[in-house]
């Protein structure tokens, strides 16, 4: 497929992926790896309310760290953390050391959303595709070989020692990459993250994912302020010619 007039002014030649609710179903794989752990333990739990709750405690826990209440996390650690204490407020007990890492370890087998690889299959024949997650590099890695994404490179805040939306995160990225800020595209589901990567001079994707959050009130409707709005990473690769 050639690609658009106004796509080559963009002068893109990389795609940078948020990847949490973005190329993952995050909750839906929570809920289902707890589910499945909670059956085995008889355990009963809202799982779902548990998967919203950990996460939930990420942007607080991040900001910990930001704030240097904490040094520095990665995120597997911070999962762990904020995962110990869900342990005792949803009162889960009776579960081993290598039961409770393994639950933790469930962010490192997120399954793809249902057009994700064959969209980033797409686009990675015209351009260079990487994650840019707050996710450590070994997640990341581990996510990919579970879901087959098709990464050219796995890029992580853990490379800046940020966190996003930390504009060091999106210039590190650009850097590792060889590449000005102005020709990588950000590729999110959540606009905040999007807004960050313009001010850094990223170019930015929209794609939203109404079924991350279900049960949230989220604004999903496209802006002019981004450079591409897609329904998902197969409309992303008809706008970019892939």
């Amino acid at each position: 497929m050639a690609t658009s007039a106004w796509a080559q002014d963009l002068h893109v030649k990389a795609l940078a992926f948020d990847v949490f609710g973005t190329v993952v179903d995050w909750r839906s794989s929570i809920i289902r790896e707890a589910t499945e752990l909670g059956r085995k333990k008889e355990i009963t739990v809202d799982w779902a309310a548990f998967a919203d709750a950990w996460r939930d405690g990420y942007g607080p826990a991040m900001q910990r760290v930001r704030s240097g209440e904490l040094g520095w996390r990665t995120i597997d650690e911070l999962h762990r953390m904020i995962l110990d204490g869900l342990l005792g407020e949803f009162g889960i007990e009776g579960l081993s050391e290598a039961e409770v890492d393994h639950l933790n370890r469930a962010w490192h087998r997120l399954d793809p959303w249902p057009d994700s690889v064959e969209g980033l299959q797409r686009l990675k024949r015209r351009y260079i595709v990487a994650s840019l997650s707050n996710g450590n590099v070994a997640l990341l890695v581990n996510m990919a070989k579970h879901g087959g994404l098709p990464w050219d490179a796995v890029l992580s805040s853990e490379l800046a020692r940020q966190y996003k939306p930390d504009r060091e995160v999106y210039l590190k990225a650009a850097e590792l990459l060889g590449l000005s800020p102005s020709a990588v595209m950000m590729v999110a589901a959540h606009k905040g993250d999007l807004r960050a990567a313009s001010r850094a001079g990223l170019r930015t994707a929209f794609v939203p994912r109404p079924r991350e959050r279900p049960n949230r009130d989220i604004d999903l409707s496209p802006e002019s302020a981004f450079d591409i709005n897609a329904r998902d990473f197969l409309d992303l690769a008809d706008q970019l010619g892939a």
